[in-house]
């Protein structure tokens, strides 16, 4: 078992904890936490396999996948019984799963044959694909859209980062990837606790 695929199945298992925690904020039942985790564990990886027409679907090929995101959705719920989680719980486990699916996506994507391009978008696809499905069924504004938040930006860095390391400079794939899930992690972590913001675009009154 590879460290990228322990990564993989963190990953899932972190997204999983970040939807209990929506859920859990605007009060659904049981089933609907549990559905909310799934979605959020599965939803961007399960867009980029469609689009690369890549069969069978990750978490049908492994179902490992689905039963890390249900081992730590149900851990979650019994934790929060007992524990309040942190303010920014939410945010920081959203980060973490962001960095991990990202490089994963990309990874997978460059090995399917597409182009470089491609596989940046791929990977951002399955790093914020799942977040943004976890906030519309909980009825929020999506974390990609929010005021200027640095999301989709930190993701695509840390892709690019990645592919260029392992294809141009010739770093071998794991330690490629734990760089580009650094940066990812870095940078969205760093952006939630200074609470650096994108700068907006404004058009003149008159052009």
């Amino acid at each position: 078992m590879s460290v990228l695929y322990i990564l993989s199945l963190i990953g899932v298992a972190v997204f999983a904890i970040s939807g209990v925690l929506a859920a859990g904020r605007k009060g659904f039942d049981f089933f609907g936490v549990i559905v909310i985790a799934q979605v959020t564990a599965i939803g961007g990886g399960t867009i980029r396999d469609i689009l690369l027409d890549r069969h069978p679907v990750f978490w049908i090929g492994d179902t490992n996948y689905l039963y890390s995101a249900t081992a730590a959705a149900l851990a979650t719920l019994l934790f929060v019984r007992y524990h309040r989680p942190p303010v920014k719980a939410l945010l920081y486990a959203d980060a973490l799963g962001l960095a991990l699916f990202t490089i994963s996506g990309t990874r997978i994507s460059d090995g399917f044959g597409v182009s470089p391009v491609v596989a940046v978008m791929m990977g951002c696809i399955t790093g914020v694909a799942g977040g943004v499905l976890r906030d519309i069924l909980s009825a929020e504004i999506p974390m990609l859209l929010r005021d200027r938040e640095i999301y989709a930006t930190a993701a695509i860095l840390g892709a690019v980062l990645y592919l260029f390391l392992f294809k141009v400079i010739g770093i071998e794939e794991t330690p490629a990837a734990l760089i580009g899930m650094a940066t990812v992690a870095g940078i969205r972590g760093l952006s939630i606790w200074w609470k650096w913001r994108i700068p907006l675009f404004h058009l003149p009154e008159r052009l």
